[in-house]
């Protein structure tokens, strides 16, 4: 009787769900197929430019054994930080570069390859889930909010939660090795360098398959990817339409604003929420949107919405690591902590940072380009981030090192 019951509360409210959506979608059919070509739109004018390079090169960097290199290079410090093997700095770097859901991507590859326990894969997957600059720069601040000077802080706030998030995930694994084995090379302990060149000609040594073949599979697997990406924004799109048209949104956005009058935040902002609740994209730009209330705000809340990610970045994530043990419910809770995190630190950063917003503006370029084209005019920051992130472990470790004496990080 047990077993039955709970079978039934782990079945019905999923059916049931389904089942109003459902009906909702046959309740507001012409608006449904309108909110489906938005999320086509949506995912062939931003997501496939923007993320299937990745999705390949991803394929061909573990085949050819560079993420081993640098995961070798960035295991000293990695475990000391975040306690996490040295691949997870390159997934780092690459979930920051290239935006969500490439840091689920490389993390489901390094559980393929034995490199990551269920402990760090899911550790590794809430932090490294963020946006991607050319994301921030050209859909958020020039896009949404027509301001190139916010990107700055934009990246500042998003990617510090981030950083911050990842350092206090590593207190749920205590009792794991903080530091490396220094015996684990075997024999004489080689230099660093030379030991991540190894690291990588064994890779490349094991894994054997030839450039025809990886960037083939490469191909193969990104491909099957991005469409499962792209029917997902397309469902929620539809999803959160019909959720509109049924005034579920409105009841939820009064919920919201109660919420938010607690804090002292402007009541117009909680349409923003509630949209990147469900959507990134969505709230992003209902935030930028707002009338009424301080451009910090707007800012603090289209941070929070950016970190949390919205329920299609979720599902985007979990279908990822489906074969792998990694839990939504921890995930979730890592994911509004990030929020909560990058929110706080636009809102108070923004006294210091606002006398140099006119400075930001000669080096971004302030134009509101589209589609494909946006991938190509702010390409270079997504580098910039690849290599300002892959500095940020040594930067950040050394502070970690000045600071241990003081704090006695355990």
């Amino acid at each position: 009787m047990r077993s039955d019951t709970i079978r039934l509360r782990s079945i019905v409210p999923p059916a049931a769900m389904s089942l109003a959506v459902l009906a909702l979608v046959l309740a507001f059919p012409r608006e449904s197929v309108e909110a489906g070509l938005t999320g086509v739109a949506i995912w062939w004018d931003v997501l496939f430019p923007s993320l299937f390079p990745f999705f390949v090169v991803s394929e061909l960097m573990l085949g050819f054994g560079i993420v081993h290199f640098f995961g070798k290079l960035l295991d000293p410090m990695m475990r000391p930080l975040f306690r996490l093997p040295g691949p997870g700095g390159f997934v780092m770097a690459m979930g920051f570069a290239s935006g969500y859901p490439v840091g689920a991507r490389l993390t489901s590859q390094l559980w393929d390859a034995r490199l990551v326990n269920r402990s760090e894969s899911e550790r590794l997957v809430a932090f490294t889930t963020t946006a991607d600059p050319i994301f921030l720069i050209g859909a958020v601040a020039v896009g949404f909010f027509h301001d190139a000077t916010l990107a700055p802080l934009l990246a500042a706030a998003h990617y510090g939660g981030a950083v911050l998030l990842g350092l206090l995930l590593r207190l749920q694994s205590r009792g794991e090795p903080a530091e490396t084995n220094a015996a684990e090379d075997g024999g004489p302990k080689r230099p660093l360098l030379l030991r991540a060149f190894d690291a990588m000609h064994d890779a490349r040594l094991k894994d054997g398959r030839p450039f025809g073949e990886l960037l083939l599979d490469g191909i193969r697997s990104g491909l099957r990817l991005i469409v499962v990406v792209g029917g997902l924004v397309v469902f929620f799109s539809v999803v959160i339409e019909v959720l509109t048209l049924a005034r579920v949104v409105t009841a939820m956005q009064g919920i919201v604003a109660f919420a938010l009058g607690l804090f002292a935040i402007p009541a117009p902002l909680a349409e923003a929420v509630v949209n990147g609740l469900f959507e990134v994209t969505l709230g992003a730009k209902t935030a930028g949107a707002a009338t009424g209330v301080s451009l910090q705000a707007q800012v603090a809340i289209a941070s929070f919405g950016l970190s949390w990610a919205g329920l299609s970045v979720h599902a985007q994530i979990m279908s990822i690591v489906s074969h792998m043990p990694v839990r939504y419910g921890k995930y979730a809770v890592a994911k509004a902590l990030q929020a909560l995190f990058s929110g706080a630190i636009a809102y108070f950063a923004w006294p210091l940072f606002a006398p140099f917003r006119d400075s930001t503006a000669a080096w971004i370029p302030d134009a509101s380009p589209s589609g494909w084209s946006a991938a190509a005019a702010y390409a270079p920051f997504a580098g910039l981030a690849f290599l300002i992130s892959l500095a940020a472990v040594p930067v950040v470790y050394v502070v970690y090192r000045l600071l241990r004496p003081l704090v006695r990080l355990r």
